[in-house]
């Protein structure tokens, strides 16, 4: 499962479906450095993204 304290760079690491939904969501997150370090809901947060919309599809798409 995927939770708003896990970084952005070790979903993507972990779950590489979830790019696309990222991408859905207006978050390049694939092609920035930052995602490494960042957590979900603070790279939510920044992008205005409603966070438990992404964790949402996030989620549905890993179990898929």
């Amino acid at each position: 499962m995927i939770t708003r304290e896990m970084t952005i760079g070790e979903i993507i690491r972990k779950f590489p479906q979830t790019i696309s939904v990222f991408k859905k969501f207006g978050l390049e997150c694939n092609e920035c450095q930052i995602a490494q370090y960042e957590a979900i809901e603070g790279g939510a947060d920044v992008h205005k993204v409603d966070v438990e919309g992404l964790l949402e599809e996030l989620n549905r798409v890993i179990e898929e």
